[in-house]
């Protein structure tokens, strides 16, 4: 069959035979329908994801597809380790894959799983967002920091969402959907205009109970100044601060005040960063 394959890391995948899988256990062969290329797999192939040293290589890549089981269902699965979802055919477990209703294309359906998963676990869990809250998301104008900004809003009932991002047609789109305020970045990757001043003007008006950060990097820095207080008898308040993509870069500066002078929680948001799942009297 024809797969992507991945020889080296650094270099693209190449388009390539590879051997067919075999059914075992309870997995079946399934023909894939469509596989979304996510950043994720962008950061794995390109070794500057921490999960590249777990990618076997060479070998194949591909985390979810949609895929046409035997059974006939049309279905959305997660890829059995190591992956491999980039191919004609891949290896699933009927039970764990959910079935797709018609009125969703096959791209559709690829695409916007792993992304509005990831954003809703942001918000639920890492950042234990509740109703009435203000939510501040860097990088709001991607697929997942887009529909992160939605959720707060429409699904957790987040009473305040500002979003800032590059993308000024999606931040105009986002406010219409309902986002309360929006900040435009540079293309630098640092801020266009006042942003450190923006940021400390709303953290003070309507302090963040919440940051989703999707960029780290130059914006990181800039919010955390923001956040942090010049004040001994500052009034303390909470704000997690939820580090989830490196799109802007992979460091950060980070002087200690201004964790000691703020209520600042910071944590990183991954499938690594929850507890396993475990059954009753385990």
């Amino acid at each position: 069959m024809k797969a992507a394959l991945v020889d080296e890391l650094g270099r693209p995948p190449r388009y390539g035979d590879a051997a067919e899988p075999v059914a075992t256990g309870d997995l079946v062969v399934a023909e894939v329908q469509a596989a979304a290329v996510k950043n994720i797999e962008r950061g794995l192939v390109s070794g500057s994801h921490y999960g590249s040293g777990a990618l076997q290589v060479p070998g194949l890549i591909g985390l979810d597809a949609v895929v046409a089981l035997p059974d006939g269902r049309r279905a959305y699965t997660g890829a059995t380790p190591p992956g491999g979802a980039m191919a004609e055919r891949m290896l699933v477990n009927p039970a764990l894959a959910v079935d797709i209703p018609r009125e969703v294309d096959d791209a559709s359906a690829a695409a916007l799983p792993n992304a509005a998963i990831s954003a809703w676990f942001a918000l639920q869990y890492a950042g234990q967002i509740r109703p009435g809250q203000s939510v501040l998301v860097l990088g709001g104008t991607g697929v997942t920091g887009s529909l992160a900004a939605q959720l707060a809003k429409r699904t957790f009932g987040a009473d305040h969402v500002v979003v800032a991002g590059r993308n000024a047609a999606r931040l105009e789109r986002l406010a219409e959907l309902g986002v309360d305020a929006t900040i435009t970045l540079g293309t630098d990757g640092g801020a266009q205009g006042q942003f450190e001043t923006e940021i400390r003007r709303l953290h003070a008006e309507r302090p963040f109970d919440l940051v989703l950060d999707y960029l780290w990097g130059r914006p990181a820095e800039q919010t955390l100044g923001a956040l942090a207080n010049n004040d001994l008898a500052a009034e303390f308040h909470r704000t997690r601060y939820v580090q989830v993509g490196a799109m802007a870069a992979a460091t950060i500066e980070l002087p200690a005040g201004v964790l000691r002078s703020a209520g600042i929680e910071l944590l990183g948001q991954a499938a690594a960063a929850y507890p396993a799942r475990r059954s009753a009297g385990s």
